[in-house]
């Protein structure tokens, strides 16, 4: 998984630990999805998406596995 959410983040001048506590988790959960080192649930997806005010879609890239 690849994402925009440092990007996103600087856009709403909001630091890791700020989002973090916006959708109630640890920072280092916001580290690890930077890192896209953790595939989040949709319910944290929606999360981070509504708080760094954009979309699932803009903000995550998931990449098919292969079977």
């Amino acid at each position: 998984m690849q994402t925009h959410m440092k990007e996103f983040r600087a856009r709403v001048n909001m630091t890791q630990a700020e989002l973090a506590e916006a959708v109630g988790v640890r920072r280092e959960t916001i580290v690890f999805l930077e890192k896209g080192k953790y595939n989040p649930s949709l319910r944290l997806a929606w999360q981070v998406a509504r708080a760094l005010e954009t979309s699932i879609d803009e903000l995550f890239i998931f990449e098919e596995e292969d079977e």
